[in-house]
């Protein structure tokens, strides 16, 4: 049975089309890239399937429709990591991390210690060790993305929704999470990702949903749909798109292809 599936999935915003006809499903223990040019509705499908946004058609966890799903419930089942993040007041980082236990947590209940140690753990595999008592806002870009990350890890969640995770993370630490999330996907997690580096997602990424201008492309292994027609037809890109020895797939980008005016 497959974890999440879409049939006839569409999302309207302030009367606008963003969505159109999706259908596609995510099985346990695999990681689904998402990709498309900005305003191809990356966002939009992920807050969707996080139950943030109304959606006409079918879109189901397990066998429930994500709009009969109480929002705690959703969450131990889901894990939402956004692309940016606006709060209140300036928490302390390890209170932030902690949030993340909420769904596990009736409301007047206190954390325990092994909730304490979960974030301890997720601290440590985001490489925050040692940060758990600063104030969010004394964070750099990078360690403030990496927060909720840790925030999403102690969620414990079946299925990770990650908005671009590696956004202000220097190299090393892109690569050190996205392996750290890979391993939790061969224990079982299942992972839909939205990316903006066609490179890196296709190195993390089994199966691959590109989206343009609200429906989708192509799908299918990074192998089968990243193309040098489609990189035309759908980025606009003239490129090269090659593998090395071990077999991971590198792109050379040559111009960008302009849209002939259609002004007479």
């Amino acid at each position: 049975m497959s974890l999440l599936s879409a049939s006839r999935l569409q999302v309207t915003l302030s009367g606008t089309p963003i969505l159109k006809d999706l259908g596609f499903t995510i099985e346990p223990g695999s990681w689904t890239g998402i990709l498309g040019p900005n305003g191809s509705g990356k966002t939009t499908l992920l807050k969707t399937v996080a139950g943030l946004i109304d959606f006409e058609g079918d879109l189901t966890l397990e066998d429930s429709s994500i709009s009969s799903w109480a929002p705690r419930s959703l969450a131990r089942r889901i894990a939402f990591v956004r692309q940016s993040h606006s709060l209140p007041f300036d928490f302390k980082v390890q209170e932030l991390v902690l949030l993340g236990r909420s769904p596990h947590k009736s409301p007047l209940s206190t954390y325990g210690r092994r909730d304490l140690d979960l974030a301890k753990d997720a601290l440590d595999q985001v490489d925050l060790t040692g940060l758990s008592s600063r104030t969010f806002s004394s964070l750099s870009g990078g360690e403030q993305q990496r927060v909720f990350l840790a925030q999403a890890l102690v969620q414990e969640a079946d299925m990770f929704l990650l908005d671009e995770p590696t956004t202000y993370l220097d190299v090393h630490h892109q690569f050190e999470f996205l392996q750290y999330v890979r391993s939790m996907v061969s224990h079982g997690r299942s992972v839909l990702a939205a990316f903006h580096d066609l490179e890196l997602a296709a190195r993390f990424s089994d199966h691959l949903i590109i989206l343009d201008k609200g429906r989708i492309a192509a799908t299918g292994s990074p192998q089968e749909v990243l193309t040098e027609s489609l990189l035309a037809d759908v980025f606009r890109m003239k490129a090269h798109v090659y593998y090395e020895n071990d077999g991971s797939l590198r792109i050379q980008y040559d111009a960008p292809i302009h849209r002939r005016s259609t002004e007479s």
